[in-house]
């Protein structure tokens, strides 16, 4: 048994208003078919036993399995070993579909889970993910955590953590989290940044606008990077693997860092104070009312009266090196045949 792999693959991905007022691009569900078609190709050729792929609104998974089987019946390929099939599961045509389909799998004991969206999805996953290993592949240029990589190698690399070519232990590392509680009480999660913005209420939800944004907390933040976490990653860069995280204050009389913060995008932002935060610490949200971004996305109005503080903790997910995992595999020889 070579074990399950699991897609979760979110039809709202790569549609936001950056679209139109940044020059992010655009990845329509078609494009998405055909990019967890070409994973499943991949995750085939390493002998992988068994793939799931949650169910959504478009029918993304319907679509490739109904594809491949008429491929195999005009024998445009041969048939696929792996058993192919859809969750049982009920959808609802929002991110919940992505935390129930992660729970789901991680249940199944799937070997890994490939995500195709932006960061929303990898961290509606994250909720429901629990130690299973993800392989986040992006659907647009406005993410930190998705690889931009063609879906074939993701497939692929996704197959050779199932047939154990390598342990997921030395292939992935542990994402760190951003913990918003308010009066204590855990209201969301955030892998990348929790954004202060002078919003009253939720609207569009992506985030772009800087004169409204007042407090930025990142995880991790490098100067490959795009969105508010860039502006750490051009003046106090951090890491995934990095033991802390990056508290900013934005407003005048700090310094000036230039930072793409959305495609296309690169603009001058202040930064009045800014520290290093350690795992466990807490960062209190000081400018109210306002609307908190997560990972890029508007989602938690807090009034004048909310204790709310954002804690960093490293208990994350397990996120798959790709390079990391098709390196290991080439140093134990796994695509390489017998001398002739």
């Amino acid at each position: 048994m070579i074990g399950k792999v699991g897609i979760i693959a979110n039809p709202a991905s790569g549609k936001d208003i950056r679209r139109l007022v940044a020059f992010a691009s655009v990845c329509d569900n078609m494009e998405k078919v055909n990019m967890v078609r070409r994973s499943v190709l991949g995750m085939a050729s390493a002998g992988v036993d068994e793939i799931l792929i949650m169910p959504d609104t478009f029918g993304i998974g319907g679509r490739v399995i109904t594809g491949l089987e008429e491929a195999v019946d005009m024998e445009m390929m041969p048939p696929l070993n792996a058993k192919i099939s859809l969750l049982d599961m009920s959808v609802t045509g929002t991110d919940m579909d992505s935390t129930t389909a992660a729970r789901l799998m991680n249940k199944e004991r799937v070997e890994c889970i490939l995500v195709v969206g932006g960061d929303g999805t990898t961290r509606a996953v994250a909720k429901g993910c629990g130690e299973t290993p993800i392989l986040p592949v992006s659907t647009g240029t406005n993410n930190v955590v998705p690889y931009m990589i063609e879906s074939t190698v993701a497939g692929l690399a996704a197959g050779l953590i199932a047939e154990r070519t390598v342990s997921p232990g030395t292939v992935a590392a542990r994402s760190k989290k951003l913990h918003v509680k308010k009066q204590g009480e855990e209201l969301d999660i955030a892998l990348v940044d929790v954004v202060v913005t002078d919003d009253l209420f939720v609207g569009s939800r992506a985030i772009w606008n800087m004169s409204k944004v007042r407090q930025v907390v990142v995880t991790r933040g490098e100067p490959t990077n795009i969105g508010m976490s860039s502006i750490s990653g051009m003046f106090l860069p951090v890491r995934i693997e990095d033991p802390f995280g990056v508290s900013l204050k934005l407003g005048k009389g700090g310094i000036t860092v230039t930072a793409p913060i959305a495609p296309g995008l690169i603009e001058e932002v202040e930064v009045e104070e800014y520290r290093k935060i350690g795992i466990g610490e807490y960062v209190g949200v000081e400018f109210k009312p306002t609307v908190l971004a997560l990972d890029g996305e508007r989602e938690i109005e807090v009034y004048e009266d909310d204790d709310v503080r954002v804690q960093l903790e490293r208990d994350g997910p397990l996120i798959v090196n790709v390079e990391v995992v098709l390196g290991e595999a080439v140093r134990k020889g796994r695509f390489k045949g017998k001398a002739t």
